[in-house]
């Protein structure tokens, strides 16, 4: 095939971030560009779409070639990236995955920009876990299914992907990972630094980080060096950035003082650099033996192994995935994981007989001769070409996503922070600023407890960890000794109350179940789980409906985690049963409900089914639910926007439908309510409803006035029959924000429920 001139665009990470995923991109970049002679630019119309960890975009000097930037953790910053490739000259796209440089669980913020890519894709996998979360299996398939070719650089990498993600093999290509075209100089200048002039070097190198198990090699040094005395073991490379940030130089400090207690300090060195290729050839080929101790055979594809094998270096390895095939064949020597004697026993055989030790050389160098990167991109430009010459855009144009991200407001806690003191967040504002008069209460801080975990689980936000603890030791302070809840606490910290309603407790044991089933740290989830325990005796003396939703949404959470709790799982059977009993007593023909009346926060009763049938598998709650649901929404939703009862003496049965006053609480359990049913029953009308209530809080409502502040982030407390409270209390915002990340949360799954709208339309 004649390699044919194209556009390329690039999506990953890229120099000078430190990352060897951005590393290799770059040299992807030059490798194609190298194939074409002709260009008097390298980059002649390609470009880089480059995803940075930093919320500030100019915290890397970028070189020209990257043209747009990501930030890894804002989900618009995705789309937006789309729609430039898309209206750019690319002729195609090559994206590298590797599942932590994206943002979300597990890397799904990418799944929206691919879904939108109106150029054909190739995707290079670095990745491919053989026990995928159900995330991950998914993020996997979805990109292959994107994707014109899949690009992997093993056999076991392509075995995995047929046999676990079920992806044909016909849109899979091996294309091993590339290595510098370069020789070693005739004059090495690395022989002449300390650690290698007069030794005989064992070398590592990349950036450092605990799985390396490079103590494996420290361990075997004494014995080497008994045999060996002129042994150095040099490390070469930084420590990961991200293992600076959460422990320092702790792993080299280790090795260190292991090295010492060992008595082999003298045959260690470190050179903490991060190096060029260039200068990685040249210590490559002054090392005598390169080695990789890996701790466990979970890594299908590593760089520096490849680098060193193009380099002709004596190889010894563990045997993981990828050292296993790259060392076939006498390429290299394999020692088992941690083993420390085997792998001393290998070094002083090899160091012992020169023409073993130069066999493997000859061998990697001949066979890296292929790997060049030259070469690799030959063959990544006859995909492309392959790709272009088949794609038809027009099979790629989705209907609009459900969820439009770009008119949903930037998530921010600055009204949160604003309510929140050292004792909990304060209920009630005047207009955007604290109403300290009103003091505390159990119902506003149980949400803002829900909230701010939610906000760490998708941006890892430093300002909602700082709050979690605020609003659970309020939580905590206004638990009594029998295990009953207080509500209302005064500014200057006195009890209002001896005990608190039947909804402030419901509400609470929900912000417990949730920490329960979602926390990040032992420590908040014991403190929470013996909160949650303390007042399971107050569970049976319930008798209001809304306490018993909130608690039933509670329990199922908590039940998440503990789904062998017998005792819980009979209590959310019995505190169901009234809901189901209520329903059954009251329905008539033109009335599913509950009660005679709706009056507030609607929506909780058949979540709380919904939740409740999810644990339990209980048909009959799963059949009320979806009933009450439809005649919700046919009451609040008719209008083509959500218009919720108001609290204006409420709508009873045969009576009159009151629009105002509306109040936040009612969207948040609407926008709750159907995204829990769309996890359910995967039915995407769930998700045009969830936005459509969402959207009440941006002027999609009966006044078409927006109640969300861009000037404080806070949220109004309500619509009025003549115009907004522009009071902007702790409910409203905390259902806002609320709200608002469950939105997020949804547009993951956009992939999902756009492919489930298409084949909707397929069928009408």
């Amino acid at each position: 095939m004649v390699l044919q001139n194209m556009n390329i665009a690039y999506i990953s990470t890229y120099p000078p971030r430190e990352c060897g995923i951005a590393t290799f991109n770059q040299n992807l970049v030059r490798a194609i560009a190298a194939n074409f002679p002709e260009r008097r630019h390298l980059l002649h119309g390609d470009f880089v779409v480059a995803l940075t960890d930093s919320e500030n975009i100019h915290e890397y000097e970028y070189p020209e070639e990257v043209k747009y930037i990501v930030r890894q953790n804002h989900q618009k910053d995705y789309i937006r990236a789309a729609n430039f490739i898309n209206t750019s000259s690319a002729d195609v796209c090559i994206m590298e995955h590797e599942f932590g440089i994206y943002g979300g669980e597990s890397g799904i913020y990418i799944l929206p920009l691919l879904n939108r890519l109106e150029k054909p894709l190739i995707s290079i996998l670095h990745t491919i876990l053989k026990d995928p979360g159900y995330v991950q299996r998914i993020i996997i398939r979805e990109i292959a299914e994107q994707s014109a070719k899949i690009i992997v650089m093993s056999q076991r990498a392509l075995d995995f992907l047929t046999t676990i993600y079920d992806i044909p093999a016909e849109k899979i290509q091996i294309i091993e990972h590339g290595v510098p075209d370069l020789e070693a100089p005739e004059e090495n200048p690395i022989l002449n630094l300390t650690p290698f002039k007069n030794h005989r070097v064992l070398l590592t190198f990349g950036l450092l980080s605990r799985n390396k198990g490079l103590e494996t090699v420290v361990r075997a040094l004494p014995e080497i060096v008994k045999h060996h005395p002129d042994v150095m073991y040099v490390i070469l490379g930084n420590t990961h950035p991200g293992v600076i940030k959460s422990s320092g130089e702790e792993y080299r400090d280790h090795l260190k003082t292991l090295a010492n207690q060992l008595g082999v300090s003298q045959n260690l060195s470190f050179i903490n650099k991060f190096v060029t290729e260039e200068e990685l050839i040249q210590y490559l080929t002054a090392a005598e033996i390169y080695v990789t101790p890996y701790l466990n055979e979970a890594q299908i594809t590593s760089g520096t192994l490849s680098y060193a094998v193009g380099a002709g270096a004596a190889v010894v390895s563990t045997p993981y995935w990828h050292a296993t095939e790259l060392l076939d064949h006498n390429r290299g020597r394999i020692f088992d994981f941690k083993n420390a004697d085997t792998l001393a026993d290998i070094i002083i055989e090899l160091l012992g007989h020169p023409d073993t030790l130069n066999e493997l050389k000859e061998n990697a160098y001949e066979y890296g001769l292929h790997l060049r990167w030259p070469v690799v991109g030959a063959e990544y430009i006859k995909v492309a070409q392959e790709a272009s010459f088949q794609h038809d855009f027009r099979d790629k144009i989705l209907k609009n996503s459900i969820v439009d991200p770009e008119i949903m407001p930037k998530f921010s806690l600055t009204h949160v922070m604003r309510l929140t003191d050292d004792t909990g967040i304060v209920q009630h504002a005047k207009y955007g600023i604290p109403n300290l008069k009103e003091g505390y209460c159990l119902d506003d801080n149980s949400r803002a407890l829900i909230m701010a975990l939610m906000a760490y689980q998708r941006n890892n936000s430093k300002e909602a960890f700082e709050l979690l603890p605020i609003y659970l030791s309020y939580i905590h302070y206004m638990q009594t000794e029998d295990g009953n809840f207080r509500n209302f606490l005064s500014f200057n910290r006195e009890y209002l109350d001896e005990i608190g309603s039947e909804d402030s407790f419901g509400r609470t044991i929900w912000s417990l179940g949730y920490l329960i089933g979602h926390a990040s740290s032992n420590s908040y989830r014991e403190f929470a789980t013996e909160i949650f325990q303390k007042s399971f005796p107050h569970f049976k003396s319930l008798t209001h409906l809304r306490g018993m939703a909130n608690t039933i949404i509670g329990i199922s959470m908590y039940l998440r985690l503990h789904p062998t709790d017998e005792g819980m799982v009979n209590e959310l059977v019995r505190l169901t049963q009234p809901l189901i009993n209520a329903y059954e007593n009251t329905r008539s023909e033109d009335w599913e409900w509950f009660e005679e009346s709706m009056t507030y926060d609607n929506a909780i009763l058949p979540l709380a089914l919904l939740h409740s049938c999810q644990v339990t598998g209980d048909e009959k709650a799963k059949e009320i639910a979806l009933k009450t649901m439809a005649f919700l929404d046919n009451l609040t939703l008719s209008n083509g926007y959500l218009s919720p009862v108001g609290n204006d003496g409420w709508y009873y049965r045969g009576g009159k439908f009151p629009t105002f006053d509306q109040q936040a609480i009612e969207t948040m359990a609407m926008v709750l309510m159907h995204f829990q049913a769309y996890q359910l029953f995967r039915i995407p009308e769930h998700i045009e409803k969830m936005f459509l209530c969402y959207k009440w809080f941006l002027g999609e409502n009966t006044l078409r006035a927006p109640l969300y502040d861009h000037e404080t982030k806070g949220c109004c407390d309500g619509l009025l029959p003549t115009g907004i409270n522009r009071n902007q209390g702790a409910e409203s915002t905390l259902a806002y924000l609320i709200s608002h990340l469950t939105v997020l949360e949804a547009f993951e799954l956009e992939y999902e429920y756009n492919k489930f709208s298409r084949k909707l339309l397929s069928v009408k």
